[in-house]
């Protein structure tokens, strides 16, 4: 088959958990259709990561998810607790509410944390994006690709009917998870910062209802079977997914009955009874092998592919970072794909790495500190992590960003001081508009906004002569500010105004009116990606 008779996409997701189903999603909002494929044949077969933070939520918030997704919210969601101990019959080394510590204070952000696991979101997410006209492909797999000028022409094989064939795409996303089929592919390594090794995972039933007594908990690290054990209880009563760390006389090949051994000395009762799940319905296969470490790909693209979630990073489980660090990536690049095929300037993709490369690498190396203390110490060293700022405070550093003179720089800046700096989240403020109250993140959707003061005219006549494809909004007429809190949390005057993304990050502000408004105005829309159209 020929270029000419391949079937045509302008983004080819390849990969279909979470960080995939986000990009397919964001793309679709923005009158893309996407072809997204899959190998499996369904989503998530375990729930892997089950805590999404509030910025995550405020970006599904953005597309109108959030509260389909608290509908899902786990059934575990009253018993947030994280454990440590010898085995669940032994005594607890500590105890401590995973969330307390980094729920955002009252004013830092419109929404919180969400515990669902990540097939439960899957599922949500393919239904939105399928709804909003994506393409989604699952029992498909990529075979080959082939980069040319103009795009990439990929083969796919359907599993299901074991035939292939080719689409050409503008542009491809990785989303392949930590094996990186794609990224291997194209020859692009990554840093071995910390390879932890393997675990093994499976699911289970069993009655341990004597061992628990009233006691519930979302997590527990256990040092049997071997330290590094983890034992999460699923959503269907009395089933249980069991993580050891894989080393020698341990591998994949577990037999059945070595899985039942593996559970009687992780939960300290010798006799228990216990039942094996397949992973998936219908199949023999009992054990799935993840890999465990932390690195960050060298390079996040080889020309028109991009990397992705686990393909470009990958981060312990610890902090419930993996999953929410993917879901950043997708709504980063997301948009900067629908702009460039929507006209903006090619240059406008190059900032994706520089942007969510370095949060990976800060990422990581908190997520490696957390995972020693969790192993190592007690709840109180796992309390000295300032999640609250990894999760609203990292900061993007690149040609899409107007960097002001005087800049501090840094990898993260405190959130709960909010600056309003180029580079930052925009802050979150209550506002209201048409008489309904939100939050100014409900401002920053699907395209750049130009935020501006109530004395700032002159900033909304150069837009208006500027460009058509902006959103513009003043303080005091189509946006009401009834805390006055507004101009102090984005750091401008009555007669500044800020440039906000449509990933809701500061890209320019100026703090006070321009008399060369037109020209400094053009100069901050050309680097932020939104080229003007006069």
């Amino acid at each position: 088959m020929t270029t000419s008779e391949a079937v045509r996409s302008p983004v080819l997701i390849v990969g279909g958990g979470v960080t995939g189903l986000t990009v397919a999603l964001f793309l679709a909002r923005r009158g893309l259709r996407p072809l997204l494929v899959e190998r499996h044949p369904t989503t998530a077969i375990m729930p892997k990561a089950r805590a999404f933070n509030p910025r995550s939520l405020e970006i599904y918030r953005s597309a109108g998810l959030e509260d389909e997704i608290r509908n899902h919210t786990s059934l575990l969601a009253g018993f947030p607790e994280m454990i440590g101990a010898e085995t669940l019959a032994g005594g607890e080394r500590f105890r401590f509410d995973l969330l307390a510590q980094v729920r955002p204070q009252a004013g830092l952000s419109p929404t919180d944390w969400a515990l669902i696991d990540q097939d439960d979101l899957e599922r949500v997410l393919r239904a939105e994006a399928e709804r909003l006209g994506a393409d989604v492909r699952f029992s498909t797999e990529l075979v080959d690709l082939e980069e040319q000028d103009d795009g990439v022409l990929a083969t796919l094989r359907d599993l299901t009917e074991q035939h292939e064939y080719t689409v050409f795409a503008d542009y491809l996303v990785a989303a392949d998870g930590n094996r990186a089929g794609v990224r291997q592919r194209l020859g692009v390594g990554a840093d071995e910062e910390a390879e932890l090794g393997h675990a093994l995972h499976f699911v289970f039933e069993a009655d341990l209802s004597e061992v628990l007594g009233d006691r519930r908990f979302l997590l527990g690290y256990l040092d049997r079977p071997t330290p590094g054990t983890v034992l999460a209880p699923l959503q269907k009563e009395g089933r249980w997914m069991l993580g050891v760390p894989q080393h020698d006389g341990l591998t994949a090949e577990l037999t059945e009955k070595r899985c039942i051994e593996l559970v009687r000395e992780a939960t300290g009762v010798a006799d228990l009874k216990v039942s094996l799940v397949p992973l998936v319905p219908g199949s023999d296969r009992l054990v799935s092998d993840v890999r465990i470490g932390g690195w960050v790909a060298h390079r996040y693209r080889v020309g028109r592919v991009f990397f992705a979630g686990d393909a470009a990073h990958v981060v312990p489980p610890s902090g419930s970072y993996g999953a929410n660090t993917g879901i950043a990536d997708a709504h980063n690049l997301a948009w900067k794909l629908a702009a460039v095929l929507g006209g903006q300037p090619e240059a406008l993709l190059d900032t994706y790495e520089e942007e969510r490369r370095p949060v990976a690498v800060t990422t990581l190396r908190v997520a490696l500190d957390l995972l020693h203390n969790r192993h190592a110490g007690s709840a109180d060293d796992i309390q000295r992590i300032d999640d609250i700022t990894m999760i609203f405070g990292y900061r993007y550093a690149s040609a899409g960003v107007r960097v002001e003179d005087g800049d501090p720089g840094g990898e993260v800046a405190d959130p709960r001081v909010p600056t309003g700096r180029p580079g930052l989240r925009a802050p979150h403020v209550w506002v209201e508009r048409n008489g309904a109250k939100l939050s100014t993140q409900d401002l920053f959707v699907d395209r750049a906004t130009l935020l501006v003061g109530p004395e700032g005219q002159g900033w909304a006549s150069a837009a208006e002569r500027l460009t058509d494809d902006l959103a513009v909004l003043r303080i005091g007429t189509e946006v009401v500010d009834p805390s006055g809190d507004l101009l102090k949390a984005y750091g401008i005057t009555p007669r500044g105004a800020t440039l906000v993304r449509p990933d809701g990050f500061v890209a320019w502000r100026s703090v006070d009116s321009d008399e060369n408004s037109d020209d400094t105005l053009r100069d901050a829309l050309t680097s932020a990606g939104c080229r003007p159209t006069a």
